[in-house]
């Protein structure tokens, strides 16, 4: 059994997690400066999807801050199972993430088909109760946020037993010290259990081998 802010931590350094708050400050504010300037943008009908403006701004300034290295993992488009539109998917070396707004940081957002399909794809490997079920799929976190306003961040694991609960949450990202430029290679983070971490992600790269992913 891996813990998983151990398996966090491999996942996405701390370098990289301490981007994190200046990637949503910047988006939060570009967002609220392009609804201020826009007069399309402060009608009423549009004022009440101003989540929509903040889930694009997030989502480029977060694709910006991978392609220069500041968090570093790659990123796709994915669709949604109604052909309505793509969402950000984060890729991880041995797992990826997904993003979204929540007014509750401590409870999973709305069950669509994509989060569905990774929750149960992807049971609670890394908690007790779990601890024996097999890899069926990448542990998949989601990265929530918000909501109208920037009150927090955190990622999560969803657990498999629940449409609202978490296996495993984060803490707030947004109380991390902000990042400072770095110039050079990144730091390897020197405090993980490589044994327990790395049986898991022998275990995912079985099943992706064995899968085809």
């Amino acid at each position: 059994m891996a813990d998983p802010e151990l398996f966090f931590k491999d996942q996405l350094s701390v370098r990289s997690q301490a981007a994190i708050p200046t990637v949503f400050k910047t988006a939060y504010a570009a967002a609220e400066s392009l609804i201020q300037e826009s007069p399309i943008l402060q009608v009423e009908s549009a004022r009440d999807n101003k989540g929509r403006v903040i889930t694009w701004s997030v989502d480029l300034a977060i694709k910006r801050a991978i392609e220069t290295g500041a968090i570093s993992c790659d990123y796709r488009w994915q669709p949604f199972a109604k052909p309505t539109g793509r969402y950000l998917e984060l890729i991880f070396s041995h797992s990826t993430a997904s993003i979204s707004q929540v007014d509750d940081p401590h409870r999973q957002p709305r069950n669509v088909v994509f989060r569905e399909n990774a929750r149960l794809n992807s049971p609670d490997l890394l908690t007790p109760l779990e601890s024996e079920a097999p890899v069926v799929g990448r542990p998949h976190f989601i990265l929530v946020h918000g909501y109208q306003t920037l009150e927090f961040a955190h990622f999560g694991i969803p657990s498999s037993r629940s449409k609202r609960a978490w296996a495993w949450l984060s803490p707030d990202l947004m109380k991390l010290p902000h990042a400072v430029p770095f110039e050079g290679p990144e730091v390897e983070d020197t405090d993980i259990d490589f044994n327990e971490v790395g049986l898991l992600k022998d275990e995912i790269e079985r099943w992706v081998k064995d899968n085809d992913e």
